[in-house]
């Protein structure tokens, strides 16, 4: 085997090697932690001529949103006898600003995978757990591991927009070494 060959092979072990052991992300706890917490998340909806990407579903929020029916959860997909993008009673072309919190009841290491038809960024404890911006089915982004250092609420924030052509959000979690299952309603809250 040549110098060059068995370098290059060192060089692909250790990018393997680093790529599997990578950090979670480390969620930060809210501080403080809210009191008073409803269940479900806020959201506030614009509904522009079109929105086809996060920057247009940013600038239509900021032109004119009003509050909606909160989420009770993220576990929204449509069908035919409930059409509409999450509580927003429209089909199409709706933008949403997401706030609240979500409760996880032990310290630990978890897996979340998020599911959205169309764009999503989505915040868990101050660090970003899913981004797509594009026209898409109602597909997985990407499972993230996450380090939760205690049990409690944390913040979350997120853009979505769905442009036409059914709609979807989900998000499903596990503990380290469980099986994802979508998150209960009841692990959601906000002020």
């Amino acid at each position: 085997m040549t110098m060059h060959r068995l370098a290059g092979m060192t060089a692909l072990l250790a990018l393997c090697t680093g790529a599997a052991m990578a950090s979670p992300l480390q969620l930060e706890l809210a501080d403080p932690q809210p009191a008073d917490v409803s269940a479900g998340l806020a959201v506030e909806y614009a509904f522009p001529e079109d929105v086809k990407s996060l920057r247009d579903a940013y600038i239509s929020l900021g032109i004119g949103a009003k509050p909606g029916e909160p989420l009770a959860d993220f576990n929204y997909l449509s069908s035919e006898s409930n059409p509409f993008a999450l509580t927003s009673g429209q089909e199409m072309k709706v933008a949403a600003r997401i706030k609240g919190y979500l409760r996880f009841d032990a310290p630990g290491v978890y897996t979340l995978e998020t599911f959205s038809n169309d764009g999503l960024e989505l915040s868990i404890g101050g660090r970003e757990v899913a981004k797509v911006d594009e026209k898409r089915g109602c597909d997985p982004i990407g499972a993230v591991e996450v380090s939760v250092p205690d049990a409690g609420w944390y913040e979350v924030e997120a853009l979505y927009w769905q442009r036409k052509g059914g709609s979807c959000l989900i998000m499903e979690w596990a503990q380290e070494g469980g099986a994802l299952e979508t998150v209960p309603a009841a692990a959601f809250g906000h002020n």
